[in-house]
């Protein structure tokens, strides 16, 4: 089997997809589209040599010793030579478990192999970028997914295809109904288009749902708010479950017009870490809350929930003064 060359050395750059607001139409990508379920999970890919396999992020960190249970299966299932695309997941209770993935990046090393027994991963590949030590990407997708198709005939769990229809009517029914497992919503590719890593070449359009939320503090002046701080009751406390994206001018003048002093026994610090409103920030700079009597808001959400925050930001849709605070309740498609 010989060596892959420099180019297909990992970490490789990954393909991306850009935002869109509704399900696309069939001819908006070269070659005509296909529809893939957007999962709630790790993007990797996954590289299989002589030596054994290796996993990488799309941020090109090494993930191997972090999921010896998918390493174990693509050594045993993908012949070296291989390089898979896809996404590393968690399933619990018939739901995407984000939180389990990330729960594994601090797991002692000690205590790993009982977290992998509890809450094993599983992989779900979409795409193929080397063959036999031959590079794939300049290939269309049709080839792509045939080749693919070929590889996972006989894969099992944890190893999985991950599913692609062409027909717009299935596209829509798995948008409508997959999110109740996890499944953010639907990525978009080109049947026509190459593999062109690094680059937003895909679409990708998201489940969303509107929920009633507790604001309790806004970020910026209270008579000029640049976004909202969201607040679900979970436990017996209030508890900060995100922010919204940037507020538009007219919104955050409608907004203020409803946000007053807060009375007494605010739920809030005036302070809190940046890892509080955004897991992913790379800020280290305390977070400055202006502290508000909560109120109810209607705000947009995706359906990445990690159990006690949103992984997203939310988008703000209106206030509802006509709402009492102590009656918002944690959706049940989030519970």
């Amino acid at each position: 089997m010989p060596a892959l060359p420099p180019e297909l050395q990992p970490s490789l750059p990954l393909a991306a997809a850009k935002a869109v607001n509704r399900i696309p139409a069939t001819t908006a990508l070269p070659g005509g589209c296909l529809y893939e379920p957007k999962w709630d999970g790790f993007r990797t890919s996954l590289t299989v040599t002589d030596d054994g396999a290796v996993l990488f992020s799309r941020q090109g960190k090494d993930l191997t010793r972090y999921f010896p249970d998918v390493i174990a299966a693509a050594e045993d299932q993908i012949p070296p030579g291989c390089i898979v695309d896809g996404e590393t997941l968690i399933w619990a209770n018939g739901r995407l478990d984000f939180n389990s993935l990330q729960q594994r990046m601090t797991t002692s090393k000690a205590a790993l192999p009982a977290f992998i027994r509890e809450r094993p991963a599983s992989f779900a590949a979409f795409d193929i970028l080397a063959v036999a030590g031959q590079d794939t990407r300049a290939l269309p997708l049709r080839d792509r997914r045939a080749l693919l198709e070929e590889l996972a005939r006989m894969w099992e769990p944890p190893l999985n295809l991950s599913p692609a229809t062409a027909e717009p009517e299935e596209a829509a029914t798995w948008f409508e109904q997959l999110p109740e497992t996890g499944v953010e919503g639907l990525v978009v590719k080109g049947s026509g288009q190459p593999y062109e890593g690094g680059v937003r070449q895909w679409l990708k359009v998201k489940h969303r749902r509107d929920l009633d939320v507790v604001c309790a503090a806004v970020i910026g002046r209270r008579d000029r708010p640049t976004a909202i701080v969201a607040g679900l009751p979970i436990g017996d406390r209030l508890w900060i479950v995100g922010r919204s994206t940037q507020l538009t001018t007219n919104a955050s003048k409608a907004l203020a017009t409803h946000l007053h002093l807060p009375i007494e026994n605010h739920p809030w610090p005036e302070e809190i870490t940046p890892g509080t409103l955004d897991r992913f920030s790379k800020d280290k700079a305390a977070v400055r809350l202006t502290l508000v009597e909560p109120i109810v808001v209607e705000v947009s959400a995706d359906v990445a929930w990690s159990g006690r925050s949103f992984r997203h930001p939310l988008r703000y849709l209106r206030a509802r003064p006509d709402l009492d605070p102590a009656a918002v309740a944690v959706p049940e498609y989030l519970e």
